[in-house]
């Protein structure tokens, strides 16, 4: 078995969700064994929902939310499953996993949609996106992926919103690793849906996900969902009437996103968080770059949630994971043909500043011959 840190040390992840909990949102976990057919914890969902919207300003006004209980792919699947035409063509712009993920979905649930793909390691051209555009006057939908941590990219989404704001098409985006932390703009983005999850940005516990749509998709004609469980009409209509939900609601992992949104709010919302984060990549990149370590992407091309760093030549991953693990740290690995390049930072949760000191020398302690080269 894996050696795990000392009794006096926390085990801290910085794989991009789950994250390290804080003590108020672990304690919240155990407030109680409520039925999830009871008016309190149909307030409780109420509550979550309105606070989701307040989490981005631009959401509060016009957005509407709804939880589920999954990951943050089942929220992008039933996004995609309910606001997705069934007669046009959504285009899914793809440079990583996530975005070709989407691609599958809307296959799966025969939806028409062509992909915009994109190497892993580049950005979404715009160019080639209107090119797109021009080829097929069906394309009414636009799907991307915000923040892609395949690699930790933040995508333009401010340049694919304003090309959907002149010609009129609906962005349904992949906020899954963005929300909370990362800057959302939805009336400029012609914003028609996001999904995300409450354990990434907003630490809290896997098992709840949501979705957020413009009250007009909201009121608009229904789409065929090809899915019982994924059709978000059915979560509309019993949340926003009584705060019920059609399916069982993990009641603990409700509890615990209820604590991290007020956590986060008091805070000082998404700007201070992505800025927390941003100090925090800048620490651990200074320490590898110091070392000789290189970054995958030009450090301005990362969102502040997660970065990924080239494997200098003579370590492998497993190496380097083991030997972080058993100072307390969990790293992550690159995924596809980038899993013998690459490991990943994110920089999520409730992370203090010994553990940053910890982790800047476990850093140096376990790439001893890259950074001892350096003074």
């Amino acid at each position: 078995m894996q050696e795990r840190p000392t009794a006096n040390q926390r085990m801290i992840l910085l794989n991009p969700g789950p994250v390290t909990l804080t003590a108020r949102v672990r304690n919240a976990l155990g407030a109680g064994d409520w039925c999830h057919r009871e008016p309190e914890f149909a307030a409780l969902i109420r509550d979550i929902n309105l606070r989701l919207t307040q989490v981005h300003d631009s959401l509060a006004q016009d957005y509407l939310a709804v939880t589920l209980a999954g990951s943050g792919t089942s929220a992008v699947e039933a996004m995609l499953a309910s606001f997705a035409p069934d007669t046009k063509t959504t285009l899914v712009l793809a440079n990583g996993v996530y975005g070709e993920r989407m691609q599958r979905m809307l296959e799966a649930h025969g939806k028409p949609c062509r992909l915009a793909g994109h190497a892993w390691t580049d950005a979404i051209d715009i160019q080639a996106v209107e090119r797109c555009l021009a080829a097929d006057p069906d394309i009414t939908h636009l799907a991307v992926v915000h923040h892609e941590t395949t690699t930790g990219r933040l995508n333009d989404v401010a340049a694919i919103g304003r090309l959907c704001k002149a010609r009129g098409l609906t962005l349904l985006l992949d906020a899954v690793s963005s929300f909370g932390a990362e800057r959302i703009d939805a009336g400029a983005w012609n914003l028609g849906a996001l999904a995300a999850t409450a354990n990434k940005c907003l630490h809290g516990v896997a098992g709840l996900s949501f979705v957020l749509a413009h009250r007009e998709l909201w009121a608009g004609p229904a789409m065929r969902a090809g899915s019982v469980y994924l059709d978000l009409r059915a979560y509309h209509a019993a949340q926003h009437r009584d705060g019920y939900s059609p399916f069982t609601l993990p009641v603990q992992v409700a509890f615990a996103l209820h604590e991290a949104l007020l956590e986060h709010a008091e805070q000082g919302g998404a700007e201070a968080r992505r800025q927390l984060y941003l100090a925090r990549a800048r620490r651990v990149h200074a320490v590898l770059a110091a070392g000789g370590v290189g970054t995958l992407l030009h450090p301005d091309e990362y969102s502040s949630v997660l970065w990924s760093y080239q494997l200098p030549p003579g370590h492998g991953y497993a190496g380097l994971h083991d030997a972080l693990k058993a100072a307390g740290f969990i790293i992550y690995a690159g995924q596809g043909d980038l899993g013998r390049q690459i490991f990943r930072i994110a920089h999520m949760g409730d992370i203090q500043e010994a553990d940053l000191l910890r982790l800047c020398s476990a850093l140096t302690d376990s790439l001893p011959d890259s950074l001892a080269a350096q003074p």
